[in-house]
């Protein structure tokens, strides 16, 4: 059958071809104990960026006359955390420091913004939490389809950062959806301008950083 259809047997094939060569340059970058080493590193960066607020400073052309001033940016250094570890450890790295972070959190460990244990889950933003592992782990697969270059690293934290509001967004519906008759719910539409429109820029903003830092690290250790 391939004769007849040449065109999408050679398409075929050469896709394959194309991610025997990406997982190969994926395991031979980042080695299995390298992945769990990344994992921990991200758990405990994400911990500590939940409480750190992110600023950026003023122009580098006003330093001389006003000094040089930080800038807050609205939102924490968290989701840079999630997206910084994907483009360093890869998507297994990521996704695992992520799932490690929220089974902390639902547990015993306050590690959320505003606190931990099972109850969270009821929390509107609690959906944001769940998509920081598809968002680690997109982020952490397009970063390692080729050597590093800024312009797909950005891709890559901006498609991670999606993937979280998406899942978020999703969350949000779903809560609205089984909410019963006379509970109190945050409606959906100011609950999506709270948690995805506002603290978007400020996010972007973190993601630029982190596209930025990432690029530097994987140049200083060769991968």
């Amino acid at each position: 059958m391939c004769h007849l259809f040449s065109g999408e047997c050679g398409l075929t094939n050469a896709f394959n071809r194309l991610s025997v060569r990406e997982s190969k340059y994926y395991s031979n970058i980042v080695a299995a104990p390298n992945q769990l080493l990344w994992a921990v590193i991200g758990l405990l960066l994400t911990i500590g960026g939940t409480f750190v607020e992110a600023y950026v400073t003023s122009s580098p052309g006003n330093w001389s006359q006003h000094g040089i001033k930080t800038l807050p940016l609205g939102v924490t250094y968290q989701i840079g955390a999630v997206l910084l570890v994907g483009c360093l450890g890869g998507k297994n790295a990521g996704a695992l420091s992520q799932i490690a972070y929220l089974v902390l959190g639902l547990t015993w460990l306050p590690v959320f913004a505003q606190g931990g244990g099972i109850g969270y889950i009821k929390q509107p933003d609690f959906g944001y939490l769940l998509g920081f592992i598809p968002g680690a782990w997109v982020c952490g697969l397009l970063a390692f389809k080729a050597p590093p270059k800024l312009e797909s690293l950005a891709f890559s934290c901006i498609c991670g950062l999606l993937s979280v509001h998406l899942t978020g967004l999703a969350y949000l519906i779903l809560t609205q959806v089984l909410s019963g008759p006379g509970k109190e719910v945050l409606p959906l539409v100011p609950a999506a301008l709270m948690y995805s429109f506002y603290p978007l820029p400020g996010q972007l903003a973190v993601a630029c950083g982190v596209t930025v830092l990432a690029y530097g690290l994987r140049l200083l250790m060769f991968y």
